[in-house]
């Protein structure tokens, strides 16, 4: 179990056979996933208080967003052998 979690950030963890998508926040439907998410009361914050650099669709269709780039993520979730 401990070997399919993924570091997302600042000690927070994710079960790597759970995440959908990793996604760059920057464009506009990004931003809009995001609000509906919070609206819906799916959206996970483990950004810590920086800079979202990252969003993270599980199978549940939760939101949740990470301080860390997108391509360190995927770099974490091909050594364990996922996505």
């Amino acid at each position: 179990m401990v070997n399919n979690l993924v570091n997302i950030g600042y000690g927070n963890m994710v079960m790597a056979s759970k995440v959908v998508a990793v996604l760059t926040p920057d464009s506009a439907p990004m931003r809009r996933l995001k609000e509906e998410a919070k609206e819906q009361k799916r959206l996970l914050d483990a950004t810590q208080g920086r800079k979202t650099r990252a969003i993270i669709i599980t199978e549940s269709d939760h939101v949740i967003l990470s301080a860390v780039q997108v391509e360190t993520l995927m770099q974490r979730f091909s050594e364990r052998g996922q996505l």
